[in-house]
């Protein structure tokens, strides 16, 4: 599949091709909260976030911010900029969200930001949010972004986009 054309942005947004590869990591002044299982299990303004070539931004809050109980997950990954990624399930009550979690228990160099912080799969959970906006989430099973208003694509992700 060739890729579409990439969206001009608009005043106040970002075109993830305009993104850098190695991507990189930048604190994030807006609120995220993150709801599962009717209950918010994420309300902070102490995350940061990943801008890669291609992708929606990924957003990182401090593990420690998480209300939820987390479980450990099957399966383990490697970013070839951030290094080895584990997996974490969520439950509230009854509900589980299976592997909704990743983080990087050592990050590589350059990437230390990343300690001590998780990501969520806005799909696996009932809603993220940034600055009070609904996130999107990114199609696939694989990458996590979370897509607002600010951010425009194509974005990779979706069936057809893994060669671009």
């Amino acid at each position: 599949m060739r890729m579409r054309q990439r969206v001009e942005p608009g005043p106040g947004q970002d075109s993830v091709w305009d993104y850098p590869r190695p991507p990189r990591v930048e604190a994030v002044p807006e609120r995220v909260r993150i709801e599962f299982g009717g209950h918010v299990v994420v309300d902070t303004v102490d995350a940061v976030r990943v801008l890669e070539t291609s992708h929606p931004p990924v957003y990182y809050v401090p593990r420690d911010a998480v209300t939820a109980e987390l479980l450990p997950a099957p399966g383990a990954s490697l970013c070839e900029f951030k290094g080895a990624a584990k997996y974490l399930s969520m439950r509230v009550g009854d509900r589980v969200a299976d592997s909704a979690i990743w983080y990087y228990p050592t990050p590589s160099p350059g990437y230390e930001a990343l300690a001590g912080r998780i990501a969520v799969y806005p799909g696996r959970v009932d809603r993220c949010e940034v600055a009070g906006e609904t996130v999107v989430p990114q199609q696939g099973d694989f990458y996590g972004g979370w897509i607002t208003s600010k951010v425009v694509g194509p974005f990779k992700g979706a069936p057809g986009t893994w060669g671009w």
